[in-house]
């Protein structure tokens, strides 16, 4: 039987599309997601997780709240939870919760590992090799966009231009952006050309981690690296986490698709656990313990989720 196309409504008068076959509903890929957010202003959330319990927030959050769920594993946290295990994690909540739920191979630092995410199911693919000189950067993320494509033309693949500071953490030191850190809009508008990829993270003041001072989002610059892309080139905000709201929302926007927030979700996480070891400390069942962190961690997640303004989207 021929898949049928439906229409399934959304907040503020939009549709996603969903093809109906066999009795089963399967969302349009993380591409048409990417584009519908750019054209109504909206941001989707990319969520980083290393245990069964993150994810499981993660996608009741967005279920609860409506909106698409795109779950993040670096090369760290797919050590941990594993490349097959990762993507049976996906699979199994896809069956569950009728939200579009998509799996991101975050910060993927060298070609060999990019392909064995893809190989293993991943849907999309971060290829950083920003580290690298442009010409490496160029030819190492083309070769991830013909392979993935070649193995799937839904496959979403991005890239990184500019440096991105910083870690993972709450800093204990300034952290200070320079100049030559920045992506700039021209050599954007070259990379995305001769690289062929779906996403492009940038770098405009943002960095790892919860920062001492305050971070200072440059808006002209997101919005100018916008002007420069193809329309189905969505960019890409990583390092969400310690940004104000109200440069959130300036970047959004000025032509951000795709927020990355890790730190901030991690620090949630393990205050609600040290919380429940604090008020429970002869507990031994962890599940139980796992509930203040899991509160916790859901309560910071919806938060986001209304920042980026992609409630009552599907």
């Amino acid at each position: 039987m021929d898949p049928l196309l439906t229409v399934i409504a959304v907040g503020h008068g939009q549709s996603i599309r969903r093809a109906l076959q066999h009795g089963k509903t399967f969302m349009l890929n993380f591409k048409d997601i990417l584009s519908q957010a750019l054209k109504e202003h909206w941001s989707t959330g990319h969520f980083n997780f290393s245990e069964l319990d993150q994810a499981r927030a993660i996608v009741e959050a967005c279920a609860e709240l409506r909106c698409p769920a795109i779950l993040g594993t670096s090369e760290g946290e797919r050590t941990h939870v594993g490349l097959t295990q990762a993507v049976a994690i996906r699979d199994a909540f896809r069956k569950d919760f009728n939200i579009p739920i998509f799996l991101n191979a975050d910060h993927t630092k060298s070609v060999e590992a990019a392909k064995a995410a893809i190989n293993a199911g991943y849907d999309s693919i971060h290829i950083d090799l920003s580290a690298l000189s442009f010409e490496e950067n160029v030819a190492g993320t083309k070769e991830i966009a013909i392979y993935a494509h070649g193995k799937d033309s839904e496959i979403s693949v991005e890239g990184e231009l500019g440096y991105l500071r910083g870690e993972s953490k709450i800093q204990k030191e300034k952290i200070e952006v320079r100049s030559e850190d920045y992506t700039h809009p021209d050599q954007a508008k070259i990379f995305v050309e001769r690289t062929g990829v779906d996403r492009l993270a940038i770098v405009v003041g943002n960095i790892h981690g919860i920062s001492l001072d305050e971070p200072n989002l440059d808006i002209e610059r997101i919005r100018a690296i916008r002007g420069c892309m193809p329309e189905e080139v969505a960019l890409v905000l990583h390092a969400g986490s310690g940004i104000p709201d109200a440069q959130i929302k300036a970047a959004i926007e000025a032509g951000i698709a795709n927020i990355h927030i890790n730190t901030d979700i991690r620090v949630a996480y393990m205050s609600g656990l040290r919380r429940s070891l604090e008020e429970h400390a002869d507990e031994v069942v962890i599940y139980k313990l796992d509930t203040g962190a899991i509160e916790s961690l859901k309560a910071v997640l919806k938060g986001k989720l209304l920042l980026f303004n992609s409630v009552n989207r599907i």
